[in-house]
């Protein structure tokens, strides 16, 4: 059926429009890699996965609306295996990322994390010894730290308007000691001991008020990277669904319209099976 192929066309057209959105999605982990997250290797399979939607959805353009059998068993194939690899790309996803998460903080609005609260791949990567002083060097760099200063009513924000801040996992794991090693507030990433005496955490004494050093050894610092690794993820995971759900339902109608193009090159009119044309009816006239 001629129909069969415009479907394919058309939805082939709207994939390649919402490939874009998983390339953008992958642009934007690259720039936080470099920026905030800096975990420079997890942008690339979103990207490859997007730049091959993109490719296949004009080769399946191409191939239903010129009906090139060529091309539509190419495109098959190659969207056959974009789709698995989609699904594994999904469940690592969500695997690595099943753990872990912030814990509230009695009169605090942020939320604080701790490295127990994360296991697996993921947390075994970021927490290495090599790979951390690469990702504690980015961090430094990107100088998300010093940009926390506010200035409340002209002045220097005070202690209860900072506690009433919702920082993000980097900025409270990173930036700041953790609440229970009992530091008094100076200003955002200045803090001193109070009374003399901080916590039992190892965090505690890993604190500095040196603004190169601040808590980028912390283990918190650890746990707010792969805070935000989660949320970056699985932002991203939700549209890779959406995509998902929908290359599934225009992989059945490729299916279909390969098949049309095929009985085309038969010369197999759409009503007569193989059985009959294998069979003709012996009354001739």
């Amino acid at each position: 059926m001629r129909t069969s192929n415009h479907l394919i066309g058309l939805l082939n057209f709207l994939t390649f429009l919402l490939s874009i959105p998983i390339l953008a999605g992958g642009i934007w982990l690259s720039s936080r890699a470099n920026s905030t997250d800096c975990m420079k290797f997890l942008q690339w399979p979103v990207i490859v996965i997007g730049a091959s939607i993109m490719v296949i959805s004009l080769a399946g353009f191409a191939g239903a609306c010129y009906r090139n059998t060529f091309l539509m068993y190419l495109y098959l194939w190659v969207m056959f295996f974009v789709i698995a690899t989609l699904i594994g790309f999904i469940i690592f996803a969500y695997a690595v990322t099943d753990k872990g998460d912030g814990r509230p903080v009695a009169n605090r609005a942020y939320l604080e994390y701790h490295l127990q609260d994360y296991s697996g791949w993921l947390e075994e990567r970021v927490a290495s010894e090599s790979y951390w002083s690469k990702i504690s060097s980015c961090i430094r760099d990107s100088h998300v730290c010093a940009k926390m200063g506010q200035m409340v009513g002209g002045a220097p924000e005070t202690a209860d308007n900072f506690y009433l801040r919702k920082l993000n996992p980097i900025e409270s794991g990173c930036c700041k000691p953790p609440t229970d090693c009992g530091y008094v507030y100076v200003n955002e990433t200045v803090w001193n001991p109070g009374g003399g005496l901080v916590g039992s955490d190892m965090d505690c004494s890993r604190w500095s008020n040196d603004q190169t050093q601040l808590c980028y050894q912390c283990d918190s610092c650890k746990a707010g990277v792969l805070a935000s690794l989660k949320k970056s993820w699985r932002k991203v995971s939700v549209i890779n669904i959406i995509i998902l759900i929908i290359m599934v339902i225009l992989y059945v109608i490729a299916v279909a319209a390969f098949r049309h193009n095929r009985r085309i090159d038969n010369d197999e009119p759409a009503g007569e099976t193989r059985m009959e044309k294998a069979q003709p009816s012996r009354i001739q006239f």
